[in-house]
């Protein structure tokens, strides 16, 4: 079973949708007992850092989290779900996230560009990614919809798993042994993000 954290933000139900349109069972839940016995697991999220981790910290479901990847479970963060896995944002100066990857998330530089970066963009897909990722029989710059303003500025950047141009190059996804995560929406990534979460799902 794969459970989807509902901690009030994310498209919770795009994403349970999605993951059940490839016949896995997928439960929406914050029920810490429910999480903790899931096969795998997704941390959705949208709208502002500081906002995410205020509802994630209300549900208490933080140490969960912390200990599942610390046990190696399978998860799947997306967008900001991807970003609070990080030391904090300058979005939101003064909010801690999760710690779980080191480095921040900084403002996108796109002078004369629209922000957010939202749409369409390609994805260069790191050649030494690890055998069990998202990114399996994907053509080597695949299309994924994109809606940000803020991207992942890792410690390390070996953890980087695709990076997108839009201004600069921005962190498209991230891998840290079983924990992955996606800036870019699977969910609204047409066949390409269904192919991404089945790889998800079934590796």
């Amino acid at each position: 079973m794969i459970a989807v954290i509902d901690y009030g933000v994310g498209n919770l139900f795009s994403v349970e949708k999605a993951v059940a349109a490839l016949g896995a069972d997928v439960q929406v839940t914050s029920d810490k007992d429910v999480i903790e016995n899931a096969d795998k697991v997704i941390l959705p999220g949208v709208g502002a850092f500081g906002d995410c981790m205020k509802n994630l910290e209300a549900t208490g479901l933080i140490p969960t989290i912390k200990g599942l990847v610390a046990d190696g479970r399978p998860m799947l963060g997306i967008c900001v779900g991807l970003q609070i896995l990080f030391d904090g944002s300058e979005e939101s100066p003064g909010a801690k996230g999760l710690g779980l990857i080191h480095g921040m998330v900084k403002k996108i530089q796109a002078p004369g560009l629209k922000i957010p970066h939202m749409g369409w963009n390609s994805l260069t897909i790191r050649a030494e990614r690890e055998p069990h990722d998202l990114f399996q029989g994907l053509a080597e710059h695949p299309y994924v919809y994109f809606v940000h303003s803020y991207h992942a500025v890792p410690d390390d950047p070996s953890v980087i798993t695709a990076t997108t141009e839009y201004g600069e190059q921005l962190t498209a996804s991230v891998a840290k042994g079983a924990l992955q995560a996606t800036q870019f929406h699977p969910e609204k990534s047409g066949d390409v993000g269904l192919a991404i979460l089945r790889n998800f799902i079934e590796h």
